[in-house]
């Protein structure tokens, strides 16, 4: 079938939780790549009796667009040789197809073409170092039928720490501000937030939020308060996307909720959750603490979270966390790369296998799905599995089955290492099952209203037509991992499973104004440090227009 101006969708079971329809059959009206309301007799149908049908997935955090992504590829060719991308089968007149690399990491034009194989239409890669930025709208421009936009990683540049430093925080907003409009970026992202700095410096991590920074006046807590004050005043459709301190540590639950407690009342996102919600540390074994975080979680409404869950099976580790991949790397003897990005961030990269038969492992697959499962608002507690660092985005439908399946999540916890399970809620049987409407809202509505995008994530008029059309199948992981028709603003781009089309996406940026007095001071700091000139150093020609933002004053 081939793409039309207008199209209705008859006859399937929509799922479109922001308009509160919960598996009602009716209509779904196309027109000019927008859901209508109502389209006039005669126009093309597409026949959806007996499927579901659902908006487009919306991955609010996952790695696939950033340079860190291309040294992940050179580490793994063995991934890429067993697992090469024919070209797909385009319709006649389409974009020229293209063969590919897949794998953990797959090359860019693959990964778009994977993501709609699983009904996704919108990504956002979560960590881009601000001088990188231009390469990752070049990869951003490789990547076929998503519409996406990149993370702007702040928190231990050297010019933000000395605005904390002197308590210069309208100074340092007005920096955020900049650098978002300068790399095109979407939302403010903090790492470990002092811990890089402080490790590029000698110090080998800050385990405490009001641990001073390499000698400094600047704490973990000063600058998770000025960047999610500055992402506040500035009305970014996004709050600050927060990784903690201490990812991977065990004990770290502690930093967690210290963090989240020093935000108190703030919107705040903690991202990729799973990796931060151990118990244990100090000689103690570790143990899940996720009820704990959770139960934080669901008291505060404006606390939001993606999982990070694990999934066993081989991935690649990427982070602006350098010290926790160089205990990764000397813990599993892994090949690793390690980057030292200007004045900016760090980079640290280790591939990785995930073995259910691991305690470590297994504990970090229970703690997930205990999240998921112990939420009381998936509106706030969506999916991800932090792609690739917890497993591939692949492995979405297969995660989508474990949370809506009991039995298959049960057989599934049988076979694992039960070393560290001791205390942990899904050994003691969680008996809760997602339903459809709740999938939609985890991989769809959630997202989309966690990140502010008012045409996505949902079937009602004026959204983007981007729409997903499920077969039913007893088995759920086949059922979400082959979607019998995907549309991207109204045009079919897979069919019966095979893609069709590749459209170009569209890049989601934001553009807040800052005052301007911070140019010349800005400008001194790249004359005496920086490697980019000043004049050089935004990103220009960037696509399409900002999306639209309230004023910061």
């Amino acid at each position: 079938m081939r793409g039309q101006d207008s199209l209705r969708i008859v006859g399937g079971a929509v799922h479109d939780p922001a308009n509160g329809v919960d598996g009602q059959v009716r209509d779904v009206c196309i027109e000019d790549g927008h859901i209508v309301e109502q389209l006039p007799q005669g126009v093309p149908t597409l026949d959806a009796r007996g499927m579901v049908v659902m908006p487009g997935g919306v991955d609010i955090h996952s790695h696939f667009a950033s340079s860190s992504c291309n040294h992940a590829r050179r580490l793994i060719p063995d991934e890429h040789t067993s697992d090469p991308v024919p070209a797909p089968d385009l319709l006649d007149g389409e974009v020229p197809a293209r063969s590919g690399t897949g794998g953990t990491v797959p090359s860019t034009f693959a990964t778009g073409y994977r993501y709609a194989g699983l009904g996704y239409t919108t990504a956002f890669d979560a960590a881009v170092a601000p001088i990188t930025a231009r390469h990752s709208h070049a990869e951003l421009d490789d990547t076929p039928c998503l519409d996406g936009g990149i993370f702007v990683l702040m928190g231990n540049d050297e010019y933000l720490l000395r605005q904390i430093e002197a308590g210069e925080r309208d100074r340092a907003r007005d920096y955020a501000a900049w650098l978002l409009q300068s790399t095109g970026g979407y939302a403010v992202k903090i790492v470990n937030p002092g811990g890089i700095e402080a490790w590029k410096a000698g110090q080998r991590n800050v385990t405490g939020l009001d641990d001073a920074i390499g000698g400094r006046k600047v704490t973990p807590r000063a600058i998770l308060e000025t960047l999610a004050d500055a992402a506040s005043a500035l009305r970014l459709p996004h709050p600050v996307h927060i990784h903690a301190n201490n990812l991977g540590v065990a004990g770290n639950a502690s930093t967690t909720l210290a963090s989240m407690e020093a935000l108190a009342g703030r919107r705040a996102h903690f991202t990729h959750l799973q990796f931060h919600c151990y118990g244990g540390g100090q000689g103690k074994p570790w143990s899940s603490a996720a009820s704990q975080v959770i139960s934080y979680v669901n008291a505060h409404p404006e606390v939001s979270t993606d999982v990070g869950q694990v999934m066993f099976g081989p991935a690649m580790t990427i982070t602006a966390d350098a010290p926790v991949e160089y205990l990764l790397h000397k813990s599993s003897g892994r090949r690793w790369t390690n980057i030292d990005i200007e004045l900016e961030t760090g980079c640290g990269i280790v591939p990785l296998n995930y073995k259910d038969k691991a305690a470590v492992s297994a504990l970090q697959w229970a703690i997930g799905l205990e999240l998921f499962l112990l939420s009381q608002d998936p509106w706030r507690v969506v999916l991800s599995t932090d792609h690739p660092n917890g497993g591939s985005f692949l492995s979405y439908p297969a995660l989508i089955q474990l949370l809506m399946d009991r039995s298959v999540r049960d057989d599934r916890l049988k076979a694992v290492n039960p070393k560290l399970l001791a205390g942990s809620a899904l050994a003691d049987g969680l008996a809760r099952e997602y339903s459809l409407n709740e999938i939609a809202i985890v991989t769809r509505a959630g997202p989309a209203r966690l990140l502010g995008l008012a045409r996505k994530g949902h079937l009602g008029p004026g959204a983007d037509a981007d729409v997903t059309i499920y077969s039913r199948d007893a088995d759920l992981a086949k059922m979400f991992a082959t979607p019998r028709y995907v549309l991207k603003q109204g045009t079919l781009i897979v069919e019966e499973g095979q893609l069709r089309r590749a459209p170009r996406g569209r890049r989601l940026r934001v553009a807040p104004g800052y005052d301007q007095a911070v140019l010349p001071d800005l400008r001194r700091h790249f004359e005496a440090f920086s490697s980019v000139s000043f004049a050089n150093y935004p990103v220009q020609d960037l696509p399409g227009d900002p999306v639209p933002i309230g004023s910061a004053r």
